[in-house]
């Protein structure tokens, strides 16, 4: 299939099988809602796009931000279709038989979205099945199939006893999604050559047995973290594995938890920028701009760019915090996995022991365990559907 006639976007075999799926899924019985799985580089834009131009009734897209909305709605348009946004953060309200939209826009006017047919949310696992927007907006219209596109296809949640349980999202309890449409494996894609070779290496002798999980059972404390960096001098071993990384690597994203250590690294290292949730728009758009030019060979970021941060040319990504999330450990190495002709490959250099927990993201792998049983491992182990400590 291609767009329009041309071949400039002849879709590759797994998005074709991902855009059947798609097709068959919310055209065919039942009122089931269901989800895709697609890697984070492995073009989803372009499956969505496809299939909404072969779904032919009103659609509606959900994002996550304005942000990705922007970078989205821009994506689809530039195959030559015509799409309103309805957002408030974009200052448009429009509606026509593509609607990219926000779900904080929508969900005091549900009224005005009964023309459409099909939902499609992008990003589905932010969906909360036990309440929030999403839910009520999905629960209020009649008739509608909905669809979720993702690369984690997982969510955290409670068991009532003080723990936490990472959860498919297909066996949730409640549940929004109940099948699971199409996936496709990592390994594939990245043995396809779709997906940039990745370099790992992993730093020796920090110590996570010295951190304290926190009370949702989730991560690591604040406290423990700061603790532990202060006592193992933390901040210095990063300020010099990025100069190291600087010496060879055409550039880096380095990704910290807390916006002391990567002032640091800027403060120590010219040339090097520092971004943040507080950095304002304007800022943070000339910094990333800079990066990608090549006139910043170094963004130290702290708790964004984990997601929707599109740059091919990325060289080396340094994972600066120790986390227990599955979702932001393969959504940062993910901003590293995107080919481009100018890189061999993408040096994946690990300060806090990520890659002993997780294993390399080529090696997750969607399992059915029988009866719509889904979970995730990693070859050795499962990471979904057991409790957090068990992993």
């Amino acid at each position: 299939m291609t767009l329009f006639g041309s071949d400039k976007y002849v879709l590759r075999p797994y998005q074709q099988r991902a855009v059947d799926a798609a097709l068959r899924f919310l055209k065919g019985p039942g009122k089931n809602n269901g989800i895709e799985v697609l890697p984070t580089g492995s073009g989803k834009s372009l499956v969505i796009a496809n299939l909404v131009k072969e779904l032919g009734r009103p659609t509606l897209i959900f994002q996550p931000s304005k942000e990705i909305l922007e970078q989205n709605y821009a994506k689809l348009t530039s195959y030559g279709y015509h799409a309103s946004i309805f957002s408030a953060s974009k200052g448009q309200k429009d509606l026509s038989n593509i609607t990219f939209a926000t779900i904080g826009s929508t969900i005091n006017v549900k009224e005005l979205f009964r023309i459409f047919r099909y939902v499609i949310i992008d990003e589905c696992h932010w969906v909360n099945a036990k309440g929030g927007m999403y839910k009520d907006f999905v629960d209020s219209l009649d008739g509608v199939k909905v669809l979720g596109f993702t690369a984690t296809p997982y969510r955290l949640s409670k068991d009532g006893f003080g723990g936490s349980i990472l959860k498919f999202l297909t066996r949730t309890r409640p549940r929004v999604f109940h099948e699971l449409a199409y996936y496709v494996q990592n390994r594939e894609l990245f043995e396809a050559g779709y997906l940039a070779k990745l370099e790992y290496v992993v730093a020796k002798g920090f110590d996570r047995t010295q951190l304290q999980i926190n009370t949702t059972g989730a991560d690591y404390t604040d406290r423990s973290v700061q603790k532990y960096y202060a006592s193992s001098q933390f901040p210095d071993r990063l300020v010099n594995v990025v100069r190291k990384e600087m010496e060879n690597r055409k550039n880096a994203l380095v990704f910290t938890r807390f916006v002391d250590e990567a002032r640091n690294v800027v403060n120590r290292i010219p040339g090097t920028a520092l971004v943040t949730g507080d950095t304002p728009k304007r800022e943070r758009e000339n910094t990333i701009d800079a990066f990608k030019a090549g006139r910043i060979p170094v963004v130290c970021n702290v708790g964004v760019l984990t997601t929707g941060f599109d740059y091919p040319e990325l060289e080396t990504v340094i994972l600066a915090r120790p986390t227990m999330s599955l979702a932001l450990y393969y959504q940062m190495i993910g901003r590293g996995v995107r080919p481009h002709p100018a890189k061999e490959y993408t040096k994946i250099v690990d300060l806090c022991g990520n890659i002993h927990l997780f294993g390399k993201v080529e090696n997750l792998e969607i399992i059915d365990g029988g009866n719509g049983k889904w979970f995730i491992t990693n070859g050795r182990r499962r990471l979904t559907n057991v409790y957090y400590g068990d992993r």
